[in-house]
């Protein structure tokens, strides 16, 4: 078995940008690549997710050394080990890989590669019991009012701008920013079609700021054959990680004190509707949720939300004299 401190260091280049129209990942070996295609056409799971999953079995490859195809529960354990204890991957991270073994082995039971899956009994570690991040109302508008960097063209601070208002406006996610093509948007009716997991459609909203800085932005952005709605200076699509780092930019120069992510504004999105009387239901549909369970820990975010903002502003706690 091989030691994975240097892969973990150098992650293998990616293959184009996690969008819809990203051509798919295909692995080398064959059996991935079956796997992978098969996870894609007939399972329907995005490419993002494919590529991720292949990246996965093949990071496990590694550290075998030899063929995944005959690997034993007792590699799979070894296997969360290293990750965890040296190379100190957060629990989220292996689980995810955890996932993409256990969705590969059966895919190999049920191909008759193999008569067992060796990642049955392997526990996947547990997550921490963690409230997302929330900005509050004031805060978030710090954030999109910040100052955009200098040297910026104005096509650039158009189009930042837009992708700020979009992701609070709408709760959407960044590689779903990513793959918005000019045709998904209609500014008039204030509505978007976005493509989101497992390549699931869904018609979300926006509000009249963010319909304005998109068409302020529409009105700057470059001649280009690509009919992607967000594009770079080459007139090509920006990528997810590009959005990650506008929306850095403007956490850098608001001087709010929290951290701030496109999903950092999704939680804010999600819990300031529900503190302004939006339904479980609707918030669900918006974010594009499989389960109205998962949508309820903005109930804990919202109570936990309010008590920030009383503690903060009621100032009987604050007084020397109590």
């Amino acid at each position: 078995m091989e030691k994975l401190g240097e892969m973990a260091a150098k992650p293998p280049e990616r293959r184009g940008r996690a969008t819809r129209d990203q051509t798919l990942y295909l692995p080398e070996d064959p059996i991935v690549r079956a796997f992978v295609t098969e996870l894609h056409f007939a399972a329907g799971r995005g490419a993002r997710t494919c590529e991720a999953y292949a990246r996965d079995i093949e990071f496990f490859a590694k550290f075998l050394g030899r063929d995944v195809v005959g690997a034993q529960r007792a590699d799979i354990k070894a296997f969360v080990l290293q990750l965890a204890s040296e190379l100190r991957y957060q629990p989220a991270a292996i689980r995810r890989k955890l996932v993409a073994l256990r969705r590969y082995f059966r895919y190999l039971v049920v191909e008759g590669r193999r008569e067992d899956d060796p990642t049955v009994g392997v526990d996947a570690p547990k997550l921490p019991k963690r409230l997302p991040v929330v900005l509050n109302e004031d805060e978030v508008s710090r954030l999109i009012g910040a100052p955009q960097p200098a040297g910026q063209t104005e096509f650039q601070r158009f189009r930042d701008r837009a992708i700020m208002e979009v992701l609070y406006a709408s709760g959407i996610r960044r590689a779903e920013v990513a793959s918005l093509n000019v045709y998904d948007v209609d500014t008039k009716r204030r509505m978007m079609r976005v493509i989101g997991k497992g390549n699931k459609q869904r018609t979300v909203l926006m509000n009249e700021s963010a319909a304005d800085a998109m068409e302020k932005y529409l009105g700057h952005r470059p001649q280009t054959s690509d009919d992607a709605f967000f594009v770079g200076r080459r007139g090509t699509r920006l990528g997810a990680r590009a959005i990650w780092e506008i929306v850095k930019n403007f956490e850098r120069l608001s001087g709010i004190r929290l951290h701030a992510s496109p999903h950092v504004l999704r939680h804010s999105f999600a819990t300031h509707l529900l503190e302004n009387g939006a339904d479980l239901m609707t918030i669900k549909e918006l974010l594009g949720h499989e389960s109205l369970a998962t949508t309820q820990i903005y109930t804990n975010v919202s109570v936990e939300h309010m008590r920030k903002t009383y503690d903060s502003a009621h100032p009987r706690d604050k007084r020397d004299d109590r």
